[in-house]
């Protein structure tokens, strides 16, 4: 099944275009990592799929358009993990990762037992159940992140868009969660994630799509997308690229000359 379809997708900050015909589809059971340079428009294309800025485009979400889907209803279908890592009100953790639970719910009712376990389950996932009553606002950064990313998890959504969600986490966590999407894909969801560490997106992506300058510029299986002149000419970056019994391994070693 098709989860979300976006076709010739064009945005704009600021006046200024950031997103030029972005055409891609996510399918059940893909890991998708959002690669490409700092302003390359990784980020602007989640917050476009999500209706959160202006577009232009098809947008479609398991099968519906997107335009005319209410809030709640999208909810349902999509997660969203965003870059910021701010937490407003000081919170335990276990109501904040609750919040997962709103879009399955009438306004103002209470959890019931699936609810519940849905909770449990990402607090258990993300290692923050130890802390569950603690204020969220008390949390160092990368507890904050993992309390957020439980959240998410805790919506129990068919796809999880994640904007950056190994910033801010030790090398373990970042593991551990990239580790978690490629099992959240292996049970039939859909995962999109926008990341900055090539060796990550290689060894745990399914599928890695390339963007720079607002244009997918390639989009496959990581091997046939992480090719030394790719990342010269996208990145500006020599690489070592090799294979580890873990899969492939990239790590960039100097600026192109």
């Amino acid at each position: 099944m098709t989860l979300l379809a976006i076709d010739q997708l064009h945005a704009s900050l600021g006046g200024k275009p950031v997103l030029h015909g972005l055409s891609l589809a996510v399918q059940e059971g893909e890991f998708v990592g959002l690669i490409g340079p700092n302003g390359a428009g990784k980020s602007t294309l989640l917050r476009a799929a999500l209706g959160l800025i202006p577009s232009t485009g098809k947008i479609a979400i398991a099968g519906k358009d997107a335009a005319f889907m209410p809030a709640k209803e999208r909810a349902r279908h999509l997660a969203y993990l965003p870059q910021e890592r701010e937490i407003g009100w000081p919170v335990s953790v276990e109501m904040l990762v609750s919040l997962g639970r709103a879009p399955h719910r009438p306004a103002f009712a209470g959890l019931d037992a699936a609810d519940t376990a849905k909770i449990e389950e990402a607090m258990r996932r993300m290692e923050v159940d130890a802390f569950r009553h603690r204020p969220a606002t008390d949390l160092s950064g990368g507890e904050k992140a993992r309390v957020l990313i439980a959240r998410a998890l805790a919506q129990d959504a068919p796809l999880l868009l994640a904007d950056e969600p190994t910033a801010g986490l030790d090398p373990s966590h970042q593991i551990t969660l990239m580790r978690l999407f490629a099992a959240l894909a292996s049970e039939g969801r859909g995962v999109v994630a926008s990341l900055h560490d090539l060796g990550l997106a290689a060894r745990w992506c399914t599928r890695l799509v390339l963007i720079d300058k607002g244009r997918i510029v390639a989009d496959g299986a990581p091997r046939a997308v992480l090719t030394a002149a790719r990342l010269r000419s996208v990145y500006g970056v020599e690489a070592y690229l090799g294979e580890t019994q873990g899969g492939m391994l990239v790590m960039p070693l100097d600026v192109a000359g």
